[in-house]
């Protein structure tokens, strides 16, 4: 009966070893994954805003603007160039707001995805609040002064001078 049970054992130690070896082999394909689609999500983004930028007003030689059709505008302007946080889509407004509310704790990506109203546990919609993210700081509007956390410029967030629904 003992040679049955130390049988029985070993081969429980067997199939955990196989089951251990083929989950790890599965978490490398899954990371492997997650990176291929968070750089497919920011190419997303990338391509919508490229998108956007050409179809914003043309310059004409006598000054006058030629609009051509627009779709979603998705751009964000620079900081230097916008009249407000009012300029900004609805989404990046949000955002600019839950980063006000999170002072000097900073918004995490996802946080933001909640605030977005994405599914917090999916990556893919957590690396697309990150990239709005990174796309504010790029812009002016957002710092990351740690990895992760974005905030309000310094000024701002001492003072809190300027809301994001451009109140006082």
């Amino acid at each position: 009966m003992r040679a049955v049970l130390e049988a029985r054992q070993k081969a429980a130690v067997v199939r955990v070893e196989e089951l251990e070896a083929e989950l790890e082999r599965v978490r490398a394909a899954l990371t492997d994954a997650e990176e291929v689609l968070r750089h497919r999500v920011i190419g997303l983004e990338q391509y919508l805003e490229a998108l956007a930028e050409e179809e914003a007003p043309a310059v004409v030689a006598d000054g006058m603007q030629q609009r051509k059709p627009v779709g979603p505008r998705r751009a964000v302007p620079h900081r230097q160039n916008a009249a407000g946080v009012e300029g900004l889509s609805a989404d990046y407004q949000a955002l600019m707001a839950a980063a006000l509310e999170a002072g000097g704790d900073g918004l995490g990506a996802r946080r933001a995805a909640v605030v977005l109203g994405w599914d917090s546990a999916s990556a893919s919609r957590v690396e697309g609040a990150r990239a709005r993210l990174k796309r504010l700081v790029e812009r002016g509007w957002l710092v990351e002064e740690k990895p992760g956390k974005f905030m309000l410029p310094a000024p701002e967030r001492v003072a809190g001078a300027e809301r994001p629904d451009g109140g006082s």
